[in-house]
């Protein structure tokens, strides 16, 4: 069955809404999304900011350093999973390369993130099968992060090595180059306009691509072509996503044939029905 003969495309509405299941791994990843996010902000309103009454009372770093000092007083989710070059790299914590992906920064990060997700997720999901999408997902976003350390080491990223990095923006940008690959006719409606969805993919690439050439690349852009770029890679060689599940066809092909029971042979009843 093709991509264009499945439910979900045939019989899509304008705007490529798709239904989730209760458990397909978009809905899940959603929901760990969003509950998280809930869990850290409660946790953050529980712990007052810090008041300073007079300047002296500030601590130096504080003074000095502000943009490390901000992340002092984060979400304790979000201080505890973000991705930075100070943490992940300098200080060996590699498993923020993963963690990252599913601590938001905002509100409106987790809700267009997210509405990205549930728009673009089931179609990728309903090719790949869950155990490739899931590994498609994580993929992209870790090299979301890896593009981010490469573009600073080669001072295209001009920021600090202690800037954090958090969102999903680089899976759900891997995401959509998926979707974009897998029904470009598909139609999304950003603002007022239809857009289809091959043309959606290939602006937020190119906005991704200029913000970097032209020096003013952020991390959440850096992100974005890391995820698009391992996104094009992947839909290119499907079968590297292999060691995840594996493929229909190779399911088929891997299994014996099945053989006969041993026993008498049996009698051909034509030759008597044709005397």
């Amino acid at each position: 069955m093709g991509i264009y003969d499945r439910d979900y495309v045939r019989h899509s509405p304008r705007g490529g809404f798709a239904t989730l299941g209760a458990w397909s791994v978009t809905t899940w990843l959603i929901g760990i999304n969003v509950a998280l996010f809930v869990v850290d902000t409660s946790l953050s309103r529980s712990r007052p900011a810090p008041q300073f009454d007079d300047l002296d009372d500030v601590p130096r770093d504080v003074q000095w350093a502000p943009q490390d000092a901000w992340m002092r007083f984060m979400p304790p989710l979000q201080r505890a999973g973000y991705f930075s070059i100070d943490k992940a790299v300098q200080h060996g914590q590699i498993w923020r390369i993963v963690t990252f992906q599913f601590v938001q920064g905002s509100a409106g990060q987790l809700i267009v993130a997210m509405l990205g997700l549930f728009l673009f997720g089931p179609i990728v999901e309903g090719h790949f099968g869950p155990q490739r999408y899931l590994a498609y997902y994580l993929l992209c976003g870790i090299a979301g992060a890896l593009v981010y350390v490469v573009l600073w080491a080669t001072h295209l990223l001009i920021t600090s090595a202690v800037t954090p990095l958090l969102g999903a923006s680089a899976s759900v940008m891997g995401v959509l180059v998926g979707a974009a690959t897998f029904a470009p006719d598909m139609e999304v409606t950003v603002i007022i306009l239809p857009v289809k969805i091959r043309v959606l993919a290939w602006i937020m690439l190119g906005l991704a691509v200029y913000s970097v050439l032209a020096g003013g690349a952020n991390g959440g852009s850096v992100a974005h072509l890391g995820g698009g770029l391992m996104g094009l890679a992947f839909v290119r060689r499907q079968e590297l996503l292999n060691f995840a599940a594996p493929t229909r066809r190779s399911d088929h092909t891997n299994r014996p044939s099945p053989r006969r029971r041993p026993g008498r042979a049996q009698k051909d009843w034509s030759k008597d029905l044709n005397r």
